[in-house]
């Protein structure tokens, strides 16, 4: 058979007969397992209990979230939340509390960017006004609280990212913090700051005060004056 050539000889070998064919081929890439509505679930699952007693319900609820391993032993290993059951001797919040699991579970399974319920969840306002949790953290609604505490297992898990300060915002909070502890003010009782602090609208936790002039959160370090 006869081949025309139409671009430059840059090189050339001479293949003997007893030789064999090489062909090129390249890696396959790994098939990787994401999370999808229907994946079966496994036998076993990872599981994290959180305990919250929220002044607005009579006893203390139990969250636990159970995750899934996909590809599991290797370099792409990830930990995803399958499910969340919500337990609790009272039976007040019982008919809600059941949907909100259901519902936040389907949308675990679904697979995609899960992160989105913890806003969606905290921003929920009970009319009736909010409450604070011990160490000054504002929760507008038992429902915010919950959103909190998945919050608190997908920066766990590593699905969100936290926000540390750096060791020059530690410092300069520290020397805020002692300044204000050196007014003397008696702290709020279970929060540590200053009673006559208010709400952060960064951290939502009680203590905001004046410091030189400007509003300084003593928990987060946000400044209006930054």
């Amino acid at each position: 058979m006869t081949m025309k050539i139409d671009k430059p000889i840059v090189g050339y070998k001479v293949k003997k007969e007893d030789e064999p064919a090489v062909e090129s081929q390249a890696p396959e890439a790994p098939q990787l397992e994401l999370m999808h509505e229907n994946i079966q679930r496994p036998e076993l699952l990872l599981g994290t209990t959180y305990k919250i007693k929220p002044p607005v319900a009579e006893h203390a609820m139990y969250i636990t979230i159970n995750d899934i391993l996909l590809n599991e032993d290797t370099d792409h290993e990830s930990r995803q939340p399958y499910e969340v059951f919500i337990n609790s001797k009272s039976m007040e919040h019982f008919q809600w509390v059941i949907g909100l699991t259901r519902v936040i579970s389907a949308c675990f399974r679904k697979g995609g960017d899960v992160t989105f319920l913890v806003e969606e969840l905290r921003s929920v306002y009970d009319p009736s006004g909010g409450y604070f949790k011990k160490g000054g953290v504002f929760m507008p609604s038992l429902v915010a609280e919950i959103g909190a505490v998945i919050e608190k297992h997908l920066k766990a898990i590593g699905l969100i990212e936290t926000e540390e300060l750096s060791e020059t915002a530690k410092e300069v909070l520290a020397e805020k913090r002692a300044q204000a502890e050196g007014k003397k003010e008696e702290p709020a009782e279970d929060t540590g700051f200053p009673a006559s602090a208010v709400v952060c609208a960064k951290c939502h936790t009680k203590a905001v005060v004046m410091m030189d002039g400007c509003a300084t959160c003593l928990s987060c370090g946000s400044s209006k004056c930054n």
